[in-house]
């Protein structure tokens, strides 16, 4: 008989969803501060969309290796070294003495979070079962989402308070003592779990994975900054073929019987594919919403750092309530939760487009409240319940590469909705001015939300 898994205590997911937080509070904490770091290290507009884009790129591209070494090497050991890693690479953000040092240290940075963060979703999936399964998933898609708000609050926080001087440094400085209490905690409720029957690493598909979206995410992140130079044609005209080429070799192993990175196989899963198809417009609409309203709130309405990360605070304080009824509702209505919250959402998004429209330069949080506050609970009834539909069927041994996946779609749309609709916005300001910007990118936001709401009509009715 083999042993029985080990069991998550209490403290163990604290410790892990502690961990889950980081990367995506520094995927958004630096919106805010973008401003004043280039005014402190002279950096241009194109450098400083690599400090986002080499951190979003790095972690998309490294997430689904990172799933795999867990599974290969143990879950925990990879857990410890990347929260480590990042802690370090934190540190090197906030030391950064010029613009490139700080863009390599966020490579890094980024390569950290993807050792790291896979091993969260793969240990809940190891060590919980039954309702404590669904309990601890409800709770790491309230993190998620919360963290992805709070970033942004908590960069225009530090960013004005200048703690010692700091300044910017302070939203990189922060992880530091994070790191050193969750490595503490880790290192006593943290279970070792690992796959069974682990896989060597695919070397060709890690490559391809990686090349596929640096090709596609590099372009789009710096071509409007750059004025648009023959390289970024050249990559993007190459992406069609080199995504082709890596799906070609992931499918060519898994029929000869060994475990590719992203296994076509996998895919097979009905609640994971259409989960996976859903996460795509959600995240592109969050990112890029988060971005352009950080832009539209600083440089058109004239808000400073605090202010315009608070505008958002009523988002993530009903995020974070609504979430945690997520799995009574689940329970008594299903699946069709996630197609009333993209409703609800479309609703707080409109309302805040309405507001932009009648109230703009004098944007700010009683005029964003209502808006914001109702989006935030759409957002929850859909985030959380998608993670537990895409992982509810894939298998323990292979919850390590289930999650890389899962988080390597979602980071690749988080990256990929701050250089589109990001793009789109900042295109659009000087021919129609900041106003009309904002609307109309959140009418085009409007149209990802209700896509969302149609293709969650296509998700089982339950959740296994």
């Amino acid at each position: 008989m083999p042993a029985a898994p080990p069991a998550l205590s209490g403290l163990g997911l604290f410790t892990v969803l502690l961990a889950a937080a980081l990367p995506l509070i520094d995927f958004f904490i630096v919106n805010v501060a973008l401003p004043t770091m280039g005014k402190d290290l002279h950096a241009s507009e194109a450098v400083l969309e690599l400090v986002v884009a080499g951190y979003g790129v790095a972690y998309a591209a490294l997430l689904v290796l990172g799933g795999r070494l867990g599974d290969l090497f143990g879950r925990r050991r990879l857990f410890l070294g990347g929260m480590a890693a990042f802690g370090l690479t934190s540190l090197a953000c906030g030391l950064a003495p010029d613009a490139w040092s700080l863009v390599a240290a966020r490579v890094a940075q980024g390569a950290s979070a993807a050792a790291m963060l896979p091993q969260v979703l793969a240990t809940i999936q190891a060590a919980t079962s039954g309702p404590r399964r669904a309990k601890a998933m409800g709770l790491y898609g309230a993190t998620a989402g919360l963290s992805m708000v709070a970033g942004q609050i908590l960069g225009g926080v530090l960013v004005a308070a200048d703690i010692a001087g700091t300044g910017w440094r302070s939203v990189f400085l922060v992880n530091v003592p994070v790191v050193i209490v969750g490595l503490v905690l880790a290192a006593r409720a943290v279970p070792e779990t690992r796959s069974q029957h682990p896989e060597r690493v695919d070397g060709p598909g890690t490559v391809l994975l990686a090349v596929s979206l640096l090709a596609l995410l590099a372009p789009l992140t710096e071509g409007r900054a750059a004025g648009w130079p023959l390289w970024t044609w050249l990559s993007l005209a190459a992406f069609p073929g080199v995504a082709a080429a890596f799906y070609a070799v992931e499918r060519r192993a898994d029929r000869q019987g060994r475990t590719p990175l992203v296994p076509p196989s996998l895919l097979a899963l009905t609640s994971l594919r259409r989960g996976l198809v859903m996460i795509v417009p959600f995240s592109i609409g969050f990112s890029g919403f988060m971005f352009v309203i950080a832009v539209a709130l600083q440089r058109g309405a004239g808000l400073g750092p605090v202010p315009a990360g608070l505008s958002l605070a009523p988002m993530a304080v009903v995020f974070f309530f609504v979430s945690l009824a997520g799995p009574r509702l689940v329970t008594r209505w299903g699946t069709r939760v996630v197609t009333a919250g993209a409703v609800v959402q479309a609703v707080g998004v409109g309302l805040m487009a309405l507001a932009a429209w009648r109230a703009w330069p004098d944007l700010g949080f009683g005029e964003l409240l209502p808006g914001a506050a109702v989006a935030g609970a759409g957002q929850a009834l859909q985030l959380p319940i998608i993670f537990r539909i895409i992982l509810s069927e894939v298998p323990p041994a292979r919850a390590g590469v289930g999650s890389g996946v899962m988080i390597t779609t979602q980071q690749s749309s988080l990256a990929l909705g701050v250089a589109t609709l990001g793009t789109l916005f900042l295109s659009l300001v000087p021919g129609m001015g900041m106003r009309d910007a904002l609307v109309t990118t959140l009418l085009v936001q409007l149209a990802g939300v209700a896509l969302t709401g149609l293709l969650s009509l296509r998700l089982p009715r339950t959740i296994g």
